[in-house]
């Protein structure tokens, strides 16, 4: 007697998808299938694990390690430590709306094991099954992997539950079929031809960083006039470049109102903080959040308000190095500073007032800018090359750098 098999049954994981190329679909996915199907990085490079494990998730590591770094050899393995805190927190609501995670990008070694008809007519809408032990590596997002494997393994250890994490839904896009030289260019494309967004453009835009909150407060507490109307400051600040063009409305970028912001609230020590993430346990010790902004505000919207012609001229107020020595200046007159040298705001004011803010050599050649063969000015310098040596010149009016911006015979 011979007994008739069951009809085949694809198994597996199904998940709905829309192509966009040929070989290749955008979806989402739950996080436990996720993990599922993309095995943890982590014990891939645990060589003590692999020596245990089956032959099929030896041989997924080895094909892993054709196309991504490892994480001991790089920093990935730190920063998925980070990245698993960030997304707890976003999840636990404590960034609100404001945060959010690149899709991250497959690539399925092989054919799917099978693919479903559209499931509405001229969509292209349709499921496809992930068969079990599939070769399916992350090209492109493998950080972030890393860190949901961290969080699903121990979701205690960041205030998460298993409930909330089985919620969560991860975009994708998926490669299908690619053979693993295919695989390393979009990992080598991904990975270099996007410019990279330089450390203080990076922290202008962080609306978490402090210093940044206390930038666009300061902005929009100024009101200057345009064209014969009152308008905030923030008009006049670049919020998305390095630095200002001539042809740009704007006159100065927020990454250096943000630097003239640490410097008065740290003083010399903020000219190499301008590339760092300032919250409120790092403040100065016998401060706190609403008297450093109670006091920096008001401070600097007066500094501003009174040299604002200074400002829309784009003189020499305007270049990083200047700015930030002014912060230095304008520290004296914080209720923080230290009490030997500390000044008024009154004092604050007669020592900027005589100050040459024309982008003249005569001023400020060898302080915060160079000339060049050509006889052109050049404040290309950065905060912390040329910072210290400004906040000298308008702090000490005696010297020789101090009579030089003011314009005084030496």
């Amino acid at each position: 007697m011979r007994l008739t098999m069951p009809t085949t049954v694809i198994e597996g994981t199904r998940i709905t998808v829309m192509p966009f190329r040929e070989n290749a679909v955008i979806g989402t996915v739950s996080l436990p299938a996720l993990l599922q199907i993309v095995p943890s990085p982590r014990r891939e490079e645990d060589q003590k694990l692999l020596k245990t494990a089956s032959g099929q998730v030896r041989q997924h590591a080895e094909i892993r390690a054709q196309v991504q770094r490892t994480l001991k050899s790089t920093g990935k393995g730190k920063n998925a430590s980070s990245y698993a805190e960030y997304i707890a927190a976003g999840i636990n609501g404590e960034w609100a709306d404001a945060w959010s995670l690149p899709p991250m990008t497959l690539w399925h070694a092989g054919d799917i094991a099978a693919i479903s008809d559209e499931l509405v007519s001229g969509t292209g809408l349709r499921t496809v099954t992930i068969a079990p032990g599939a070769t399916v590596v992350a090209v492109d997002g493998e950080t972030q992997l890393t860190a949901w494997h961290d969080l699903f393994d121990h979701p205690e250890k960041f205030g998460l539950t298993y409930e909330q994490l089985m919620a969560v839904r991860i975009p994708f896009e998926m490669y299908v079929g690619l053979s693993a030289a295919d695989a390393r260019q979009i990992f080598h494309d991904r990975n270099v031809l996007g410019i990279e967004v330089s450390k203080n453009l990076s922290m202008s835009m962080d609306q978490r960083d402090l210093a940044t909150q206390l930038a666009h407060r300061v902005a929009e507490a100024v009101k200057v006039e345009i064209d014969g109307k009152s308008v905030p400051f923030s008009k006049l600040v670049n919020a998305t470049k390095r630095q200002v063009g001539k042809t740009d409305a704007e006159v100065v970028t927020l990454s250096a109102l943000r630097a003239l912001v640490i410097t008065t609230v740290y003083g010399r020590s903020g000219l190499n903080l301008s590339s760092e993430t300032i919250h409120e346990d790092d403040l100065p010790a016998g401060t706190n959040g609403e008297l450093v902004e109670r006091t920096v505000v008001a401070l600097l919207t007066g500094l501003i308000a009174d040299h604002t012609n200074a400002f829309t001229s784009r003189s020499a107020i305007t270049a990083p190095a200047v700015i930030a020595g002014v912060g230095v200046a304008a520290h004296h007159a914080t209720p923080w500073a230290d009490s030997l040298n500390r000044t008024s705001a009154d004092d604050l004011h007669r020592l900027l007032s005589g100050v040459r803010w024309e982008r003249e050599a005569a001023y400020w050649d060898g302080i915060a800018a160079k000339t060049g063969t050509t006889g052109r000015l050049n404040f290309s310098g950065g905060v912390k090359d040329s910072g210290g040596r400004v906040a000298d010149a308008i702090l000490y009016p005696a010297t020789e750098s101090g009579r030089k911006i003011r314009g005084l015979q030496p």
